[in-house]
């Protein structure tokens, strides 16, 4: 009797006393919300490249626009970016999986090749990368808001199959479109993504402002739902 007192006692003291839950410590964020973190690169970027090295030749620089918007399918939510100009690359979708837990950009580059980087955000720095499947050379893209969100960062890098030091390739840096403009005007959150609220929309005599035309498609189509979920989030404030 005393030894099976003894053996439920140490299988108490082993077993938790509530469920068990995966990840209880390490909540994973749904993809709007790690999306979110990027609010800053939203907007109309225009910008010069070159590659990165102390002078570049009048003929190794150019100049390319980005647009970088949010978009919306039913529960999913992503952002576009539709590049003009680029020397690299032409469009991408960046999205948020929560399963790995990582950041993944699909980009589309001037050959209208398909590329896939995936990677996570430190220090306000997020860092993508992807393997080529030929040469196994790793290409790394960086990218980070400055200045208070008035400059938009992208430099290129890669190394060699074997190598641990990469070897930077480019990097196109961006000012926001409009931004002196925008400097005096009263900044405003989004009610869709929390970002910087800038295109009118109204619903029910009340003008509200959304971030860019993703939000604002996404706004007009149920626009009961996010007036309700932006009039909580400010009582919680």
């Amino acid at each position: 009797m005393k030894r099976t007192c003894f053996l439920l006692g140490l299988v108490a003291l082993i077993l938790p006393s509530g469920p068990v839950r995966a990840d209880d410590d390490d909540e994973t964020p749904s993809a709007k919300t790690a999306l979110q973190a990027l609010n800053d690169f939203i907007g109309d970027w225009k910008g010069s490249g070159a590659p990165e090295k102390p002078r570049p030749g009048p003929g190794e620089t150019w100049e390319e626009s980005v647009s970088w918007g949010w978009h919306f399918k039913g529960n999913d939510a992503w952002l576009t970016m539709k590049v003009q100009d680029g020397r690299f690359l032409k469009s991408g979708d960046l999205r948020y999986l929560p399963d790995k837990k990582c950041f993944q950009l699909t980009a589309v580059n001037k050959d209208n090749n398909r590329l896939v980087y995936e990677g996570a955000l430190k220090n306000d720095y997020l860092n993508l990368e992807r393997v080529d499947p030929k040469t196994k050379e790793t290409q790394r893209l960086t990218m980070n808001s400055a200045g208070d969100g008035v400059r938009f960062i992208c430099r290129s890098a890669h190394k060699a199959d074997g190598r641990t030091v990469f070897t930077k390739d480019y990097q196109v840096a961006f000012t926001k479109e409009g931004e002196s403009l925008a400097a005096t005007e009263k900044k405003v959150e989004c009610p869709v993504s929390g970002g910087l609220g800038k295109i009118a929309v109204s619903y029910n005599g009340v003008t509200y402002y959304v971030c860019c035309s993703g939000c604002r498609d996404a706004f007009n189509e149920n626009p009961e739902k996010y007036v309700k979920e932006f009039e909580a989030k400010k009582k919680k404030r």
